[in-house]
């Protein structure tokens, strides 16, 4: 766990930036959270449902939860009460089901459009071509009850910070032309999701307005042998 000095100086670096931090939480307990939560920081992330339901149940309730994660359409009701931000959304169908369960809940979810810019196939998202199809669409369009504020993506596990770079300097392109064309009078969009702990100095310098740090505050994850 990071010290408290260490993730202030964190938390002020970032601020001078304008770069939000989101706290990665998941496989952490309600205890670690606390500790970050005592210290002034509200906005945590999680990458799986059944986790972050468990835990805002019984965690304050000013907490800012954020899905990181695969979202899988017919989890979407676990969290449309509350999420407060959904970083993942890879398809039209997800947008759709996020749209049909804000409106059971009477609210608009903000949401970001991940995007593909890493060649592993372990990573998801949509196309550049993809991504224009579905702003161009009367079917995007019609949606009332999600806000899309921004990109998310996520760059290739790779020791050479060159590739790492290029994928961040590409998705930052794609982003200010993206709003340019389709969100030139929206004040909300303007959500640039990329790097993690390992990167996220790149990230920044590539134009990154929030970061999704976690094993450099919490320490590294620890999954069960069972």
């Amino acid at each position: 766990m990071i010290g408290q000095e260490d993730f202030q100086n964190l938390l002020s670096e970032f601020s001078s930036r304008g770069v939000k931090l989101i706290a990665v939480s998941k496989t952490k307990s309600n205890e670690e959270i606390m500790q970050i939560y005592n210290r002034g920081h509200k906005i945590f992330g999680e990458n799986k449902v059944q986790e972050m339901v468990g835990k805002q149940a019984e965690l304050p309730e000013d907490i800012q939860w954020h899905m990181i994660g695969n979202l899988q359409s017919n989890k979407v009701k676990h969290i449309a009460p509350f999420i407060s931000l959904i970083h993942s959304v890879t398809s039209f169908k997800l947008l759709n089901v996020i749209d049909n369960q804000a409106y059971e809940n009477d609210r608009v979810i903000d949401c970001l459009l991940q995007v593909k810019i890493a060649a592993e196939d372990t990573k998801s998202g949509f196309s550049k071509e993809a991504l224009l199809t579905l702003l161009l669409s009367e079917e995007y369009k019609a949606l009332k009850h999600v806000r899309i504020i921004g990109l998310m993506g996520m760059a290739s596990f790779a020791s050479d910070e060159g590739i790492v770079r290029r994928e961040f300097e590409d998705l930052n392109n794609l982003f200010q032309n993206i709003r340019r064309e389709f969100f030139s009078n929206d004040e909300q969009f303007r959500q640039l999701s990329i790097g993690m702990s390992g990167d996220y100095i790149v990230a920044i310098e590539e134009g990154s307005t929030m970061v999704r740090i976690g094993s450099l505050i919490f320490g590294e994850r620890h999954y069960s042998s069972s």
